[in-house]
């Protein structure tokens, strides 16, 4: 008899976790019909490490094509295509 309330426990369990897939797979799907401009992680104001007391124009250069470079890697990344390799020169650094 006691075998027989931990079975039934057990499918009443397994029926609530179904039901849980269920609302969150119907929420995928509702989402992923939508499809359109994503916000980028990270332009949300967001931490940084970069100090006011550092060269503002320094970051500027070096940071220039960041948003463009994310951007592209998101795109790619949505239809699933390969990374394109980073160039490198002679001494194997990556060239900016």
């Amino acid at each position: 008899m006691a075998d027989r309330i931990l079975e039934k426990q057990h499918e009443h369990e397994r029926e609530q976790e179904r039901e849980r897939l269920r609302e969150q797979e119907q929420k995928d799907l509702e989402v992923e019909s939508h499809r359109g401009a994503r916000p980028l992680e990270g332009f949300a104001g967001g931490h940084t490490t970069w100090t006011g007391d550092q060269d503002d124009g320094a970051a500027a250069r070096v940071h220039a094509g960041d948003a463009e470079a994310s951007w592209e890697a998101s795109e790619r990344q949505a239809r699933l295509e390969p990374e394109e390799p980073e160039a490198e020169d002679a001494s194997g650094l990556r060239r900016e």
